[in-house]
């Protein structure tokens, strides 16, 4: 067990336990959530949830578990699709299922221990569970990424990410039919103040803004191409949870099982289509694309009715 004393400074006066933990003691904000949960924060005596704000000049007692740090572990994705390749990236399409990179708790296959067992060179910079990783996919979404392969890459996408100046487009089956067709989702995203691994549209969230746009239409559901012009983490899912009209196969955000079970899925209908962005290396653009994976392709199958 480990533990710190401290008082809370003046610039963390009303600030979240969750966040104020990780700008002090440099955990992620997943691992101070849970060591908040856990009864290990305490100010002035008083025992602290994850939610509580902090009060300045207040004495602060914090106790943890360490915990191991995940490591990349080479293993073979066969699903995983490289569409793209030289010394300064590597893009892949990602298919369900399959993380990022590796974390506490997640065992199954990752893009970048897939890319290791393939002999693929990736950037050293980032921290060394994601070395590499510019942008994240969730689990189960399907579709683009591009890891940087050198380091010059790795900074250079990361600032592209940073400035908005990468083109994600999404393509999702959503619940229902948006009103207007098209539009812009400018709302806030926060995590949940009261589940761990949701988050949802806050008021003290980050800035996020979500362009989408009605391309067909269905009995109960729509197809719609998104255009991400930020990229916060389930920023699709939570948007369109907030508007009534959650991805079709996405429990956590309130999707409806029973159209789940018809459409044969077993997670969210969200797929990363496009990825452009300049390249670090050449200074040109360049676009990929993915198909729709089979699960996918599938449910669209039924919901026309072919």
């Amino acid at each position: 067990m480990e533990s710190r004393s401290v008082p809370v400074p003046d610039g963390l006066d009303g600030v979240r336990v969750d966040a104020a933990l990780a700008k002090m003691l440099g955990f992620s904000r997943t691992f101070a959530a849970e060591v908040a949960d856990a009864g290990g924060v305490e100010m002035d005596g008083r025992v602290m949830g994850r939610s509580d704000r902090l009060r300045a000049g207040g004495w602060l007692d914090v106790s943890w578990q360490p915990r191991r740090e995940p490591e990349i572990v080479p293993m073979a994705v066969p699903d995983l699709g490289v569409v793209y390749h030289d010394d300064d990236i590597v893009v892949v399409d990602k298919p369900a299922g399959v993380a990022a990179h590796p974390s506490v708790g997640w065992e199954g296959p990752t893009v970048l221990g897939a890319l290791a067992a393939g002999g693929f060179r990736i950037a050293t910079t980032g921290a060394a569970e994601r070395q590499g990783v510019v942008h994240r996919l969730d689990v189960g979404t399907s579709g683009l990424m591009v890891v940087a392969a050198s380091e010059r890459a790795y900074t250079a996408l990361k600032r592209a990410f940073k400035e908005r100046e990468v083109d994600k487009i999404y393509h999702a089956v959503v619940q229902g039919h948006p009103d207007p067709l098209a539009g812009t989702i400018d709302a806030p995203i926060g995590r949940h103040p009261s589940h761990s691994w949701k988050f949802a549209v806050v008021p003290d969230g980050k800035d996020s803004i979500t362009h989408y746009e009605t391309l067909e239409a269905f009995p109960g559901a729509s197809l719609l191409e998104i255009h991400l012009e930020t990229g916060r983490t389930h920023q699709i899912r939570v948007h369109m949870a907030a508007h009534r009209h959650p991805c079709v196969g996405d429990p956590l955000y309130g999707a409806d099982p029973t159209l789940s079970a018809r459409l044969g899925l077993s997670r969210q209908w969200l797929h990363a289509h496009e990825l452009s962005f300049t390249h670090p290396g050449t200074g040109e653009r360049v676009s990929f694309t993915s198909p729709y994976a089979p699960d996918l392709q599938h449910a669209l199958e039924v919901l026309r009715g072919d």
